[in-house]
């Protein structure tokens, strides 16, 4: 009981000083580096060590990737630091496909515009930002010069992972009153920089977030700057037919349920 409320008492020191000293407008830019743990299901009881090695120097790209948080106190824009692959000299085509564009969020207005490119098309995803109802904890660690603390929530699986697909997609039921998919997530953020501010879908903490885990999935900020005089520049992208995250995903699925019905017509005249 003492431990959790001399952490109160940090938590509660450290936004006060924090919201003195960013009492003025400002912006910053956060690196985060994501690492996913490779999913082999059954097939991996079958693989020897030396086969799952070399399945995950194939798939580096896709496990490890970069982004940049660009913020200001109301806005902020995520992208991916696109990497070359070092032997083929090309990114992951397929695996872009599915992949999250790049990310506009506006707190002020309750905003998500995303740019999305499917099979040559562009879209202009606009919504409504997801609202994480998020449960505080007294645990802190350190992550760099920063004392973080801890923070819970659930969130309903096709919010996180509406731009991507799997095939199991295809055969979905969408009955009514079906138990809606949970995906447990956990998250560090820090009350010296006063933002509610955080990396792809998460926002809504008194804080920058630094770390964030959801399923196989890692984000953890490697580098923060910020900039007092509030000069970053953050904006939304702007080219893509509008549309919404439902109506994306049901593009999404309608296209590829197409590629598969081709693909065994082509297989039944063979």
């Amino acid at each position: 009981m003492k431990v959790s409320y001399i952490k109160y008492v940090v938590f509660v020191f450290l936004f006060s000083i924090s919201s003195t000293y960013f009492s003025q407008s400002f912006s910053g830019k956060v690196t985060y580096v994501s690492k996913s743990k490779m999913q082999l299901g059954k097939w991996g009881a079958k693989m020897s060590e030396a086969q799952k090695k070399q399945i995950a120097s194939r798939l580096k790209n896709r496990l490890e990737k970069t982004y940049v948080l660009k913020f200001n106190k109301q806005e902020s824009f995520f992208k991916e630091d696109e990497k070359i692959d070092a032997i083929s000299g090309a990114t992951d085509s397929w695996g872009a496909y599915f992949s999250r564009g790049d990310q506009y969020k506006s707190i002020s207005d309750n905003k998500l515009i995303q740019s999305q490119e499917f099979y040559g098309k562009r879209f202009l995803v606009k919504d409504d930002l997801y609202k994480i109802n998020w449960t505080l904890g007294s645990e802190t660690k350190q992550i760099g010069n920063y004392t973080c603390f801890k923070a819970k929530a659930f969130v309903p699986y096709k919010e996180l992972k509406w731009f991507e697909f799997s095939w199991s997609d295809l055969n979905a039921s969408n009955k009514e009153g079906q138990e809606e998919k949970m995906i447990v997530v956990e998250a560090w953020y820090t009350p010296t920089i006063p933002i509610a501010q955080g990396p792809a879908e998460y926002w809504g903490l008194p804080g920058l977030i630094l770390e964030v885990s959801a399923q196989n999935t890692t984000l953890l900020c490697t580098e923060i700057v910020i900039d007092k005089q509030n000069n970053l520049e953050v904006s939304p992208p702007e080219k893509g037919k509008e549309i919404t995250k439902k109506e994306y995903a049901e593009t999404v699925k309608i296209k590829m349920l197409e590629m598969r019905n081709n693909r065994m017509g082509r297989g039944r005249r063979g």
